[in-house]
């Protein structure tokens, strides 16, 4: 009889048994209206779908299959709660901005995304890839990161108007109920994530997602909103700038009888006595009239029509090199080249043969096309026209 329990030592093990679920603490639900705005919210929407627009572009040339990369969906994540937003699986690649901006931006995709882009990248179909990525595919998958974030990074540049690059990509592979990969993640507790629709081919139907540092997300909303304003403000106060000069009655030296200094006035008196001038020179500022070209006439309009009609040949040229006799006569069938140009690196636009801008290459309804991002001035190029 020893042996057997009483009834207060059965309910003190009841009670022992229930604490833990009493213990269980609710996750706090995060509202987006108390860190941004919903404009700043559409603001960080509208950054990532110009950003990845391009990437989808460089990532279909890459892959040669239909990418689509739509539909941003922008949220904040608490970083205790990692495991719940990425329960499976993940490759991330991490990109430090160097120029433009001081900040860091982490992609996510599915480990298994990540392997048909590497089968694709290898040679493959993409249909059958292996499950585990080794060095090999993780070098395909980071190279292909790499196009799609210089790419991301060329548009920034436009939409902020200023030069932005990257640090070279570093990848990872990320598993958090397993505590693999944490250490890229960025170092503050509440991120942003854009996630957007991934679809490559018939081949992946999934999402890839962007995470940002809190405060670098609000800074570059800060930066989009504001200078246009600041663009404003400096074109505002231009003109009263230059018409400064006009707007001073007199100018600083408006007659040599003004001045007090003796010595000064004494070699002015001197220097009116050699030129014959009775009275003190008058400084006057200069005056121009402006300038109007005259109108053409129509046997000139004709002509200038005549020459605006003449075909040119445009040429987009992805990169050069310079190899030997006997590396040309070694190529075969799957042999690759390696050309000056860095990954991402814009292309050159030539006309008969001269350079005349640059860009970056696109596809449209299934062909090439090249979107221009950088031009040559109009002087520099009616001279390499001649």
């Amino acid at each position: 009889m020893s042996d057997m329990l009483s009834q207060d030592e059965i309910d003190a093990l009841l009670r022992g048994s229930a604490e833990p679920e009493e213990k269980v603490e609710e996750r706090k639900e995060i509202k987006m209206s108390d860190y941004i705005s919903s404009i700043e919210e559409d603001a960080l929407g509208e950054i990532g779908n110009i950003s990845f627009g391009s990437s989808a572009t460089a990532l279909s040339t890459l892959l040669n299959q239909k990418v689509e990369i739509t539909t941003p969906k922008v949220t904040i994540i608490d970083k205790n709660y990692l495991e719940e937003e990425f329960p499976h699986p993940y490759v991330a690649i991490q990109v430090q901005y160097t120029e433009g901006f001081s900040g860091v931006n982490l992609l996510v995709i599915q480990q298994s995304d990540a392997s048909i882009i590497a089968d694709l990248m290898l040679g493959g179909d993409g249909r059958n890839p292996s499950g585990d990525l080794g060095e090999i595919q993780l070098s395909a998958v980071q190279e292909a990161m790499n196009q799609m974030m210089g790419s991301a990074a060329t548009s920034m540049s436009t939409v902020f108007s200023k030069k932005v690059d990257i640090s070279p990509p570093s990848i990872d592979l990320m598993y958090i109920p397993r505590g693999e990969g944490e250490e890229n993640i960025p170092d503050q507790d509440l991120l942003v994530k854009v996630s957007f629709s991934l679809k490559i081919g018939d081949l992946i139907d999934s999402n890839i997602m962007q995470l940002l540092p809190l405060s670098f997300a609000r800074s570059l909303v800060d930066e989009l909103m504001n200078g246009g304003a600041t663009e404003e403000v400096a074109a505002a106060s231009a003109p009263s700038m230059v018409e400064a000069p006009h707007s001073v009655p007199e100018p600083v030296y408006s007659g040599i009888h003004e001045s007090t200094n003796p010595h000064h006035q004494s070699h002015s008196q001197h220097l009116g006595e050699q030129s014959g001038q009775s009275e003190p020179v008058h400084v006057q500022p200069a005056t121009f009239s402006s300038f109007e070209p005259a109108p053409l006439g129509q046997q000139e309009s004709n002509n200038l029509n005549m020459l605006l009609d003449i075909p040119l040949q445009v040429t987009v040229e992805l990169g050069r090199t310079n190899r030997s006799v006997r590396d040309i006569l070694e190529l075969s069938s799957g042999s690759i080249i390696e050309l000056d140009k860095l990954a991402g690196e814009p292309v050159n636009i030539l006309v008969n043969s001269q350079l005349m801008a640059k860009g970056e290459v696109v596809v449209i309804d299934e062909n090439f096309g090249v979107r221009i991002t950088d031009i040559v001035s109009q002087s520099d190029r009616i001279k390499k026209l001649k």
